[in-house]
């Protein structure tokens, strides 16, 4: 098995034949079943792993015991990240000695409290990305874009995308 960031080349290189060859195995559904606890507590479970505990801090009322849903998104759209320049930078045979990715983002309480009528997620998410890597600036302006241009989470925060809540 060859390895370049510690991702198995030939399994990405096999991943991208295969839906370049059957558009069919692109098609992807994920899904997550939550579990209220009491409180604001609440878990999801995802595949066959532990349920992820989410809970609010003290200052919002719950009992700060995990992140609550809006640093858990953060989370999740640097996760995302990290995954596409792990995936990007091995594809294009770039070396990744280390990469961090710092997300944040504001949020103003008073729709979600019922004090204001309007927006009621966040106003602007920015994510700053640190890569140490003997490519040249101009490889990782590349890799950059090239992550930007692909990242699902990316994408679907910075798109109006379709919500449906349904009542069972």
């Amino acid at each position: 098995m060859t390895q370049l960031n510690q991702v198995d080349v030939q399994a990405v290189g096999a991943l991208v034949a295969a839906v370049r060859d059957d558009e069919a195995k692109a098609r992807t559904t994920w899904a997550a079943h939550v579990t209220w606890r009491g409180g604001f507590r609440s878990e999801a479970k995802v595949r066959g792993f532990d349920p992820a505990p989410s809970d609010e801090p003290t200052a919002l009322g719950g009992d700060d015991t995990a992140p609550n849903p809006v640093e858990q998104l953060l989370a999740a759209l640097g996760n995302c990240l990290a995954v596409g320049y792990a995936a990007n930078a091995t594809v294009a045979g770039i070396a990744v000695d280390s990469l961090s990715v710092d997300v944040k983002g504001d949020v103003d309480l008073r729709v979600f409290l019922g004090l204001a009528e309007g927006h009621a997620g966040f106003d602007s998410i920015t994510a700053r990305v640190r890569i140490q890597s003997p490519a040249s600036r101009d490889e990782l302006e590349a890799l950059h874009a090239r992550v930007v241009a692909s990242s699902p989470v990316g994408h679907t925060l910075g798109s109006a995308v379709p919500v449906r809540v349904e009542l069972a």
